[in-house]
């Protein structure tokens, strides 16, 4: 009896004790980790105030690669929302969403520093529990983001809560730091480019019929210059002896940025989707993927995948991808069809190649997806020079609409859309030989673009 009386004394002075450090110990846990990633603040910025590309950095996966992710609510900023569902216990369920951003991503770029926090729900113990992310402009050079991710939590009056403080530095704890580590991984593979100062928008471009040459230049304004003449000059004489009329300014679809050569299609768009050719009506139709038990080597195209050769097949035949041969180099195809990114470039052709990458980097970083092999982006000439009584006027002024389409599941609009912003236009841009799109990257000179063709063929005839 008297051992019993011991132990039931023991277990009480146990449980007393415990209820005293419970109360001693801290009501609230918080852990956090730094990095620094040689990325434009804007960059890592946008990742974080999105969760499309949250699957593809965070631990969560590799803790359960059978880990299912949902979206949820807005795309961008404070209300967007992820959830996901894992059959590990280690992983279990949970949420995540975006309580606020702090500047705007229109002032990050200017202020240096911006702070993220993001809602938790999940099994672990607390209540409260978020995720404060500080960005922060850093180095010698001002080129480095210095990322600070930390986890809060309130405990509140729960012991039991209060004890799981001395493990805070196990699941959250690894959360933030492998994710971090797949983070700077991540963004490795993101052109690092400012794209601050670019407006771009999601436009819906409806499928549309085009007459296009394939053709290849030196990477120099005059070079791409005098090859886009002579594929416009082309399409212009196949228009007119189809009889169709062509309906759209010059078109450019990129295929190869090489070192020292421009792999490119011009094209322009026509009024009709039926051509006669030899005496029958041929349907314009999309371009498809090759077999893979083609034999004939890829060919570039609006949709196709690498450079193309002359085809000696018959007018009114198909090649391999589906596209109607017209005349010589001509041929046709439906083009364009979904969601595109858009941006405005004003000043002359040298600056779409950096408005391209601006696109693709914009894409990355807040999760839009898009396939750049069989899906090229392209530009449209929406002002071109003047050709007054043989001098070129107003070449430092064009005006070009870039198009990135895109794949998959896409957002109505871009952050920019919903607030309601746009591209300086012409009329605002600086002096001659300068231009209102954004600035090309610090890091890469600026190369030679896409050169419009003269008026004479660059316009609806």
């Amino acid at each position: 009896m008297t051992r019993l009386l011991e132990f039931i004394v023991a277990l009480v002075i146990v449980a007393v004790l415990g209820v005293v450090v419970g109360v001693a110990m801290p009501s609230t846990g918080h852990v956090e980790r730094e990095m620094l990633i040689s990325k434009d603040l804007r960059q890592v910025y946008d990742v974080f105030s999105n969760f499309r590309r949250f699957p593809d950095y965070t631990v969560l996966r590799s803790f359960d690669p059978k880990v299912q992710f949902e979206l949820s609510g807005k795309a961008y900023g404070p209300g967007a929302k992820i959830a996901w569902k894992a059959g590990d216990p280690k992983v279990g369920d949970g949420s995540l969403e975006i309580a606020s951003i702090d500047p705007g991503f229109a002032q990050i770029s200017e202020a240096g520093k911006g702070t993220i926090v993001w809602n938790l729900d999940n099994a672990w113990r607390g209540e409260d529990k978020k995720f404060t992310i500080k960005l922060e402009r850093t180095g010698r050079s001002q080129k480095l983001v210095k990322v600070n991710w930390s986890y809060d939590v309130s405990y509140g009056f729960n012991l039991i809560s209060r004890f799981s403080n001395l493990y805070i530095h196990g699941d959250p704890d690894a959360l933030i730091q492998f994710s971090l580590s797949n983070l700077q991984n991540l963004m490795a593979a993101i052109p690092n480019i400012d794209y601050s100062k670019m407006v771009p928008s999601i436009a819906d471009q409806p499928a549309k019929p085009i007459l296009f040459v394939s053709t290849t230049a030196p990477r120099t304004l005059d070079d791409v210059d005098t090859a886009s003449d002579k594929a416009m000059a082309e399409i212009q004489a196949a228009a007119k002896k189809l009889g169709v009329n062509i309906v759209s300014p010059r078109i450019t679809f990129t295929t190869n940025w090489g070192d020292q050569n421009y792999t490119f299609d011009v094209a322009a768009e026509i009024d009709s989707t039926t051509l006669k050719l030899n005496g029958q009506d041929v349907e314009i139709t999309a371009a498809q993927r090759p077999s893979l038990d083609a034999a004939a080597p890829a060919e570039a195209s609006t949709a196709a995948t690498a450079p193309a050769a002359a085809d000696t097949a018959a007018p009114g035949s198909k090649d391999k991808y589906g596209r109607i041969v017209v005349d010589g180099n001509v041929k046709a195809v439906l083009a364009f069809g979904g969601k595109a990114l858009k941006a405005e470039w004003n000043g002359t052709g040298a600056g779409l190649p950096q408005t391209r990458q601006m696109l693709a980097a914009y894409s990355q970083t807040h999760g839009y997806k898009y396939d750049d092999v069989t899906y090229r982006a392209y530009d449209i000439q929406v002002k071109a020079p003047v050709n007054n009584k043989g001098t070129i006027e107003g070449y430092d002024e064009q005006k070009f609409e870039i198009y990135l389409p895109l794949q998959g599941d896409v957002p109505d609009q871009t952050p920019e859309q919903e607030a309601g912003m746009k591209q300086p236009g012409l009329e605002e841009a600086a002096p001659a030989g300068s231009s209102t799109a954004p600035a090309p990257a610090g890091s890469a000179p600026a190369p030679a673009g896409t050169a419009p063709a003269p008026a004479s063929t660059a316009a609806a005839q």
